[in-house]
């Protein structure tokens, strides 16, 4: 069984009605956004999809409901970024390039934080092709954004220093325009390096707005407490030797373990 079937089946999604990608957008494409993230053992993060039956679609592509992401993270020689958000800096930031392997496509992603700490994103599309580079048009798009978030760091600058692979799958309450996404099969790669979650874990992520949303409130019931946890955070902290210890490599280490280089996912 591949992992995006797996994980599937191991969540229950087919319990969920379907909603189109064009449906999921329109109600809840929040670019600007509070986001909680949750570390869950499968059994829990079964509960917590079937309690979302009644209120929440899964994203469906033609029958498929989870899609592999591949995200390669770039960074300063300095990890800029990463010290950034270990020393839980006011201005923080990512730059990733982002492929959606089963359809082929790809974005330039910059992630800042505002004044009120809220994750704000913005997106540039790409080609597949240039996925884990960044070209004159995407470090144009990139200088502009962290230009006018005041963050003094240049594209010029940045080179890849992780990727990240992981099945996700996306649920959202097109009401109330908030969002939910589940990530299982989750690895992180340095060069010949590689850690991963463990595989009866699922990542929770809520995305909506200042308040906590019912999918919050309904995974604080089944026991489960927000975390502050950054994929790339959580891969440069185990993989970079020399790192200085930091809380999210404490937290990592309970969920994290060294893992094979597995086969890279083509697009399609």
């Amino acid at each position: 069984m591949t992992p995006d079937s797996a994980l599937t089946a191991d969540l229950g999604l087919a319990r969920l009605r379907g909603a189109t990608l064009a449906e999921v957008d329109a109600a809840a494409a929040l670019q600007h956004r509070t986001d909680r993230k949750y570390l869950i053992g499968l059994d829990r993060a079964r509960a917590f999809v079937e309690g979302l039956a009644d209120t929440h679609h899964c994203l469906d592509l033609s029958g498929r409901r989870t899609t592999t992401y591949l995200s390669t993270y770039f960074d300063t020689p300095q990890l800029g970024a990463w010290r950034a958000h270990v020393q839980r800096r006011r201005h923080r930031w990512k730059v990733r390039t982002r492929l959606y392997a089963e359809d082929g496509l790809c974005r330039v992603e910059v992630k800042t934080k505002d004044g009120r700490g809220a994750t704000v994103k913005h997106a540039l599309r790409a080609t597949p092709q240039s996925y884990g580079q960044l070209d004159s048009r995407a470090a144009e798009f990139i200088d502009d954004v962290l230009r006018r978030s005041a963050i003094p760091v240049t594209a010029e600058s940045l080179a890849p220093a992780a990727e990240i692979r992981y099945v996700r799958a996306a649920l959202a309450d097109l009401r109330h325009g908030t969002r939910v996404t589940l990530d299982g099969a989750l690895t992180c790669h340095q060069g010949h390096r590689a850690a991963g979650l463990a595989p009866d874990v699922v990542l929770v992520e809520t995305k909506g707005g200042i308040r906590p949303a019912p999918a919050d409130r309904l995974l604080l019931r089944l026991g489960a407490r927000p975390v502050s946890l950054s994929k790339y955070i959580v891969g440069q902290s185990l993989l970079t030797p020399g790192l200085p210890d930091n809380d999210v490599r404490r937290l990592a280490r309970t969920h994290f373990h060294p893992s094979p280089l597995p086969e890279r996912t083509r697009a399609a």
